[in-house]
């Protein structure tokens, strides 16, 4: 029987302010346990919880990113728990009224568009951490995370399989790192994502769903979704029933497994938290965060699609980050080449296939790059101006990677420079067709493989100096007369 798979995803965002959400505590990570909790976040009496303008500015900066609407006023609510890395016994976080309401994210699955619909996002604070490794049985308690701000980003249930969850989780990723409220940092816990999963038969209503908590990897996100659909599946079909619950991921045995049963909003028992005024957001100050935002990715792929005449693959690949835009704006303006179109086709080339490969075999950011913007751009003059065929610029640019000095004194000292002569390459075409009449009568005879070992030997006999485009007319030219 077939199944429809439905998948909505919570992701918490940790915001990139210096001091937590309600106090002036430090959120710096890898601190001493206990060192950065302060009396507010642990809420001993007396003291007052204050907001984070920094905080709030960062979830503007959000919904205005995702097209969403910035409530004008929102609620600070109290959920209610216990739970022991949660120190007040409740959570400052909202309810009926977040910060931003609605909104989407239009990301890629494969070659396919989808736009996933967000229900809203919310502020609140986070728990502290317990830790159960090296304490003789016993769990220990680090309430340095206590009350360090989030952003709550939550999804309609529009994604049917665990590749469209991904894809989603992946575009988010990027665009939080992009706008600057978020340092993405999976490993330190600063993006975290919870899918919750169900299953239904088609044109019925929604299944019971299962959340599988804390995924800090895309790759144990995708298996975890899988396990669990595939889990779902067999135990409906085997006359079993699915229990809304909360569940963990086990990557050493690549399964979920039951964490707790799974709370209604009732359980949490919201009210307003008395002592934080609502929230209220000005017309001037959402305008005031929109005019110092960056350009989003889809107007920077829109430009180099439509300005540049890029190919959607690379438009896609050069706004993967800031930091990969403004290394090929940068390269682009360094270039000074009145053919932009041109320049920007090479630094394209150039960035998704050497710069690409060898920061990923080096484990290098593209930050931490020793081939920067204005030395690629005088490898990308060398290139447009026909000094340099293809295979020369990979020579050049492995050198200059390894510090060999830039493009003009690595071409001088090896001796690099295309031959774009016609004559002297019609004398090496002539040369080759007349020590390779097998070749020239096997591609007369229809063999389109000969053409290509023409080319090979007259390349070879320049030492790939030769301009290839140049090689090609020649001798389709004399092989047709």
């Amino acid at each position: 029987m077939k199944w429809e798979v439905v998948i909505g995803l919570e992701t918490h965002a940790q915001l990139s302010t210096r001091s937590k959400i309600f106090s002036g505590s430090s959120t710096a990570f890898g601190a001493s346990p206990n060192s950065q909790a302060s009396a507010v976040d642990i809420a001993l009496p007396g003291v007052l919880p204050v907001l984070n303008r920094g905080a709030v500015e960062r979830a503007i900066r959000f919904g205005l990113a995702v097209g969403a609407t910035i409530s004008p006023r929102s609620i600070f609510a109290r959920k209610n728990y216990f739970y022991p890395d949660l120190p007040k016994g409740y959570q400052i976080s909202q309810y009926e009224l977040p910060v931003v309401q609605g909104g989407s994210l239009t990301v890629m699955v494969g070659d396919v568009e989808k736009t996933v619909r967000l229900t809203r996002a919310h502020l609140e604070e986070d728990a502290g951490k317990s830790l159960h490794e090296d304490f003789r049985g016993m769990s220990g308690i680090d309430l340095n995370r206590a009350g360090t701000p989030l952003l709550e980003i939550v999804t309609e249930p529009d994604m049917a399989s665990a590749e469209e969850a991904v894809a989603y989780a992946k575009a988010l990723h990027a665009l939080v790192q992009w706008i600057g409220i978020c340092d993405g940092n999976m490993q330190e816990g600063s993006f975290r994502c919870d899918a919750n999963v169900s299953i239904r038969r088609p044109g019925e209503p929604l299944g019971t769903r299962c959340e599988i908590k804390n995924l800090n990897s895309f790759n144990f996100m995708e298996k975890a979704i899988q396990y669990e659909v595939r889990r779902q599946t067999e135990l409906i079909e085997d006359g079993g029933r699915v229990v809304q619950e909360t569940r963990l991921y086990d990557p050493d045995r690549d399964e979920t497994r039951s964490m707790r049963s799974k709370e209604d909003a009732m359980d949490y028992r919201y009210f307003p938290d008395p002592d934080l005024l609502p929230l209220e957001i000005t017309p001037q100050w959402i305008a005031q965060v929109k005019a110092e935002m960056r350009e989003l990715p889809g107007t920077k792929r829109g430009l180099y699609l439509t300005g540049y005449g890029l190919s959607a693959y690379d438009a896609q690949l050069l706004t993967q980050s800031f930091e990969w835009s403004d290394y090929f704006e940068t390269a682009l303006a360094a270039c000074g080449l009145a053919d932009k179109a041109a320049a920007a086709k090479q630094i394209a080339n150039l960035m998704t296939g050497e710069l690409a490969a060898t920061l990923n075999r080096s484990e290098t950011e593209i930050t931490d790059a020793p081939v920067k913007p204005g030395a690629l751009a005088g490898l990308v003059r060398k290139c447009v101006d026909g000094t340099l065929n293809n295979k020369m610029a990979k020579e050049v640019f492995a050198a200059m990677w390894a510090g060999e000095g830039d493009a003009d004194a690595i071409i001088e000292q090896r001796g690099l420079k295309q031959i774009s002569d016609s004559g002297e390459i019609e004398k090496i075409v002539d040369q080759v067709l007349a020590a390779n009449a097998k070749s020239v009568e096997e591609f007369r005879a229809g063999k389109e493989k000969a053409f290509n070992a023409l080319v090979g030997q007259v390349m070879k006999a320049t030492k790939g100096k030769a301009n290839p485009t140049q090689v090609n007319d020649l001798l389709k030219k004399k092989l047709a007369g």
